[in-house]
């Protein structure tokens, strides 16, 4: 059943998006990557549909908009968002703002 193979993947220091795990058919329907976001910049409004989301903030500070609420986010937190949840992050610093999403599957 399990057909699915362990691996690492080496995060660059490109000032870039980059895939970290790629999905399906190589996962069970995880994914992950890191952004990287310039001052002023955000990652675009859009939903998590059905799956949840966590992002795990390396550097820089900025706003998480998650439904309706605002949440402080930046290096040294980490950040939750459920299914069905539309969501923006902006960078309000003076540095880039990184960070690696991981969005999985909800079965329920």
């Amino acid at each position: 059943m399990n057909d699915k193979k362990a691996f690492v993947t080496a995060i660059n220091d490109k000032k870039e998006y980059q895939r970290l795990i790629p999905g399906a058919p190589t996962t069970f329907g995880m994914k992950s990557g890191r952004v990287y976001l310039q001052p002023g910049a955000d990652c675009g409004t859009h939903s998590t549909e059905d799956k949840e989301e966590q992002l795990v903030f390396l550097q820089g500070q900025g706003t998480a908009q998650i439904g309706t609420e605002k949440f402080e986010v930046g290096a040294g937190k980490i950040c939750y968002i459920p299914p069905q949840t539309e969501h923006n992050i902006l960078n309000t610093g003076n540095e880039p703002l990184v960070y690696i999403f991981c969005v999985a599957p909800v079965r329920v």
